[in-house]
């Protein structure tokens, strides 16, 4: 299969106490590996151990690119209630260049079927999240093929998440799901690592076997195409030097 991915769009950087490496680190191992672009998502503020706002309000003073490989600059984002808000303001959510926006247990409670559901729908109408993470999780139960088609409509990415299946029960088996209705709804989707080191950057055994598997088309893994994510992030952010 070659290089599964040329950008991995869920990254974690010491700013978030549970990970472990710099933005150089990360940046010094996607080159390495081949890597053409990482999105730096630090958890937001809900988070318990999340960096201040301040580290969002000053990632202008990251360069473009480091060691050759282009930083997008953004969060991941936690959903919060069935209303489908998160824990980014306004201006915040239209300043980054990407979120991520996921379920945490410890930012919202457990909730039923319906309920995640429901703000599984409402998170997909926000114009200013990129994608949907590890909504393969198991603690998360929901309407998969409602919510995929919705994901879909609304034009968010589908996220396969290595650190899921790698660390939490129950996510290999949903992300087989996942990929099945994404193939036969032709939903887009981006394989990610979520990587808390950096020597994990864009490597994705797991996925890329579950992908193999299931005969996924590689047309719709878009961040296996640089080129694909840089136009998104250049029709939201024309003039951010990408």
């Amino acid at each position: 299969m070659g290089l599964l991915i040329e950008a991995d769009l869920h990254t974690h950087t010491l700013a978030s106490t549970h990970a472990y490496s710099t933005i150089k680190e990360n940046c010094d191992c996607a080159h390495e590996y081949g890597l053409k672009a990482i999105a730096m998502t630090d958890h937001m503020v809900n988070m318990p151990d999340s960096p201040h706002i301040w580290h969002f309000v000053n990632l202008d003073a990251l360069p473009r690119s480091i060691n050759g490989v282009y930083v997008l600059k953004g969060a991941e984002a936690d959903i919060l209630n069935e209303d489908g808000a998160i824990d980014v303001e306004l201006p915040m959510q239209k300043k980054l260049e990407w979120i991520v926006a996921s379920m945490h247990k410890q930012t919202m409670a457990e909730g039923d079927f319906y309920t995640n559901t429901k703000a599984y729908m409402a998170v997909a109408k926000n114009p200013h999240i990129d994608v949907i993470g590890h909504c393969t999780a198991a603690a998360f139960p929901f309407d998969m093929e409602k919510c995929l088609k919705t994901f879909k409509e609304y034009g968010k990415l589908v996220e396969i998440n290595e650190s899921s299946m790698l660390n939490k029960k129950g996510s290999k088996k949903n992300a087989v799901e996942v990929l099945k209705i994404c193939k036969k709804y032709e939903i887009p989707i981006v394989v990610d690592t979520d990587c808390h080191y950096c020597e994990y950057i864009g490597k994705t055994p797991i996925s890329e076997q579950l992908i193999e598997d299931g005969d996924f088309p590689r047309e719709l893994i878009v961040n296996s195409s640089w080129e694909r994510i840089a136009e998104r992030v250049r029709a939201k952010h024309p003039d951010c030097g990408i």
